[in-house]
């Protein structure tokens, strides 16, 4: 929780200069409901993560962008995955990780023969293809991609990728592009479900003001993820 506080002070205000042109920076990246009939929760993933079905944070941040302004090159390869490999290496090797980044780098890297397999560098961040069972800085893994028109990369998220059973905190995070041809736009997705994985829950994983935090950050990671994929 600590964390995202000082993630939303260096990263939020110190890169947009303040809260208020954040908020107009951010003004088209929109929370609409998710709810339990989302396919997320009933992925293989997510009931294995959560035997229990423990209460999550779960929200969805939606982003459309028209046609036009999407770099030419993804949009011709959108069926091969070309689209949502970019905005996923946005999410990753943008500015609005980097902070996130250099705590874990810190922290984790430095042991070689644990870590040296998974992506930590901006440049490797921004090239990779996000196939299923890339770790990314010792707190991320892909647990599913799918390609198409309708592309999505899942992660799981909540604890080291080298722990593999059911954690004390896990979720998923979701990254999804759609090309909406009838109204020439792509929508662009970033969903969260984060809870308790051991043990039984009796409320959700985040109070209020840190849940706020965290829509805040999404929306940072939204902007960075598009500007990778427009002109």
């Amino acid at each position: 929780m600590g964390v995202l506080r000082t993630l939303f002070t260096t990263t939020v205000l110190g890169g947009a200069g303040s809260a208020g042109a954040f908020a107009f920076w951010t003004r088209n990246a929109q929370f609409v409901p998710l709810t339990t009939a989302d396919p997320i929760f009933t992925s293989q993933a997510y009931l294995f993560q959560n035997p229990n079905s423990n209460p999550a944070t779960q929200d969805l941040c939606l982003r459309r962008v028209p046609l036009s302004k999407i770099k030419p090159q993804l949009l011709e390869k959108a069926s091969s995955g070309a689209l949502i490999e970019a905005f996923c290496a946005g999410v990753w090797s943008g500015w609005g990780y980097e902070v996130q980044r250099r705590v874990l780098e810190r922290k984790w890297r430095g042991d070689v023969a644990r870590t040296g397999h998974q992506l930590w560098d901006r440049k490797e961040l921004h090239e990779s293809k996000y196939e299923v069972g890339t770790q990314i800085t010792d707190h991320f893994e892909v647990v599913e991609k799918v390609t198409g028109e309708e592309g999505r990369i899942v992660v799981r998220c909540g604890d080291s990728p080298l722990n593999r059973d059911v954690r004390p905190s896990d979720g998923l995070f979701e990254m999804s592009v759609k090309i909406d041809r009838e109204k020439r736009e792509a929508v662009f997705g970033l969903k969260s479900v984060l809870f308790q994985g051991l043990g039984k829950a009796e409320g959700k994983p985040m109070p209020a003001h840190i849940e706020f935090l965290h829509r805040v950050y999404t929306k940072l990671w939204m902007e960075t993820a598009v500007a990778n994929c427009v002109m």
